[in-house]
């Protein structure tokens, strides 16, 4: 099966993992906390501490890796810096993802944060998946309400079109 990499694996990102495990996925979670590695780990996934604020220590994560999950709908911090995190950092990592082996993104666009600010996340990256002929997804379901099986069904319809 394919490798996917969970950019924000937090509670949900952890679930997330380990029922992409359990289908035969090989996973990879992203947290900023070193504390968090070992939970990543127990739910099955190899941990990668990385800041998706910070591009130079997501790129090595993205080593081998055929689906990226950004799974930040309830991202926490000041207003500026969530909005960038969905704005400028999000679009160097879609520019960044050109030149790997990932052949699909997957945008959670729903969670706590302003539904603008995911309106404008999920825009950005239908336009650049498509510009780039990368498959895309943009699950709209909120956390609690079969979020888990649409976000598994979003990685594998992103898998089958790659």
């Amino acid at each position: 099966m394919a490798r996917v990499l969970i950019v924000g694996c937090g509670c949900r990102g952890r679930e997330l993992a380990a029922e992409l495990v359990a289908r035969g996925h090989a996973v990879r979670g992203t947290t900023r906390d070193p504390a968090a590695m070992a939970l990543i780990q127990a739910a099955g996934a190899e941990p990668a501490q990385a800041d998706p604020d910070r591009l130079a220590t997501l790129v090595p994560a993205l080593d081998h890796v055929a689906v990226v999950v950004f799974l930040l709908g309830s991202a926490t911090g000041t207003t500026d810096s969530v909005q960038a995190l969905h704005e400028m950092r999000l679009e160097a990592l879609m520019r960044a993802v050109l030149d790997t082996t990932v052949r699909g993104l997957v945008y959670e666009a729903a969670g706590t944060l302003p539904v603008s600010l995911l309106d404008a996340g999920a825009e950005l990256v239908a336009r650049e998946c498509e510009r780039s002929r990368i498959p895309f997804a943009v699950p709209r379901v909120e956390p609690g309400s079969g979020w888990l099986a649409e976000l598994v069904d979003a990685v594998d319809r992103v898998l089958s079109a790659g």
